[in-house]
């Protein structure tokens, strides 16, 4: 990437985003980052999302639309006839062209709970999304430890690890003592009262002594699977 030329653009607003009134959509993100800007779908119309959408696609990237509900995704395909809805995820995705793998590019998406599901399909569609191919490991939680034990050959053969827990946000740590990868923890809000909504399982994932883990927001799969592609891509 030439920093200086994307320096210049970014200062340019004419080349850097579009104004639409309610957003100034980044059409220079990609530049910077490797990918097109993401549609974070919470808090905004189905409308406002369309036409984002729209705007992104007519720009020439791809479309990537997270925390989207059924009514978002049916405006959305209005105006990109494509469009496919990643139910458990929640997100919209349209691509101009199949998926090109990112060179070394495996990722591991592994849960502690079935409840965890949604949270770790929008990190596995993300990272397959910007070109990762995805090993999705699920249900392998400390109350079973040999669940994981048994996966632990296919987990060695991803490049990155990115863990998906909540209860007591104790996995990250069991891994991170047994294998050599990098490790990118997600807490969940799943869990009873004392969990308070992840609180619990993000504060042990950053106490964590196990050495090589990196801990994202609560609920944040998107963020994870982008850290994921940054680092297979260095």
């Amino acid at each position: 990437m030439n920093f200086n030329k994307t320096l210049k653009d970014i200062k340019n607003q004419k080349a850097g985003y579009e104004d639409l009134g309610f957003a100034k959509v980044d059409h220079h993100r990609i530049k910077r980052k490797g990918f097109p800007e993401v549609i974070y779908c919470q808090g905004k119309t189905p409308e406002q999302v369309a036409k984002i959408a729209r705007r992104i696609w007519d720009h020439g990237h791809d479309v990537l639309a997270t925390r989207a509900d059924r009514k978002t995704f049916t405006a959305v395909k209005k105006v990109l006839k494509r469009a496919k809805y990643h139910e458990t995820a929640r997100i919209i995705t349209y691509y101009k062209e199949p998926r090109r793998l990112v060179a070394g590019s495996l990722i591991a998406v592994v849960t502690a709970g079935t409840a965890d599901l949604p949270v770790a399909e929008e990190a596995a569609v993300t990272a397959e999304f910007l070109g990762n191919k995805v090993e999705r490991i699920y249900d392998v939680g400390v109350a079973g430890i040999h669940r994981l034990l048994d996966n632990l050959p296919k987990i060695n053969k991803c490049r990155v690890v990115i863990v998906v827990a909540g209860m007591e946000g104790a996995l990250p740590s069991v891994l991170g003592g047994l294998i050599d990868k990098p490790i990118i923890a997600v807490p969940t809000s799943v869990g009873y009262g004392a969990s308070f909504k992840g609180l619990s399982a993000l504060l042990t994932m950053l106490n964590s002594c196990a050495p090589g883990i990196g801990v994202v927001n609560i609920d944040n799969g998107f963020g994870a699977a982008a850290l994921a592609y940054s680092i297979v891509r260095s």
